[in-house]
Order: structure tokens, then sequence, then C-alpha cells
């Protein structure tokens, strides 16, 4: 199993980022996928994840500016970014919980 992402990159505060990952040798359909980010110094938190029947959660510092998604035929989780602030500077990672799969990171800059 694989988890690919990408998308990264840096971006002015207040624009726009669109981060995808994408699942290889995995049943996509049939598992909740998740999106972490870790801070340089800082733990990894959770910034949004979306089951396998569509439900959604956000972490706090993120609700109303990001957007998962998931393309189950692509088999694809995307995190549309807007808004961005520079405390969201992070490397990205995508995330299977049932599986305990991470996928590579990614990284986001926001300059101020």
């Amino acid at each position: 199993v694989q988890l690919q992402a990408s998308g990264g990159g840096l971006v002015q505060a207040g624009g726009s980022l669109r981060l995808s990952c994408k699942a290889i040798g995995m049943n996509f359909r049939l598992y909740d996928m998740s999106w972490y980010r870790a801070a340089p110094g800082n733990e990894r938190e959770l910034v949004a994840s979306i089951g396998s029947g569509g439900g959604i959660k956000y972490g706090d510092s993120v609700s109303g500016r990001f957007t998962i998604s998931r393309d189950n035929v692509r088999r694809t989780t995307d995190l549309q970014m807007n808004s961005l602030k520079p405390e969201d500077t992070a490397v990205y990672y995508c995330y299977a919980p049932s599986i305990d799969r991470w996928g590579q990171g990614t990284l986001v800059t926001v300059s101020s």
C-alpha cells in the first residue's frame, strides 16, 4: 500500500493550495482517510478526515477554510486550502488510520 501526496508549495498569506493523495494497492472506498500536518518542532495534528461513508471532521484551526474530499474512482483524497495563514506552514501528510499507513508528506509554506 502506498499513499502519494502532492500539491505542496509556497504561497502568500490569503492564497490557496490544493493537496492530493493518491492511494495505490488498497480497496480505497472501504477506508477512512485523513490529512495531518506537522509544523517545525510540533507533533502531528489532525487537519481533516473523511470517512468511507463520507462523514467529515475538521481541526478547529482550519474549519471554514479547508475542505476535504474524496474520489473513490480515482482513489484520491484532496484537501482544498483557502485563506492560508503563515501558521498553516507545515509538512502535510495523508493517512489511512485503519491500516496505519502514512504518505510521504508534502511541504506547504505560507509567507506573510
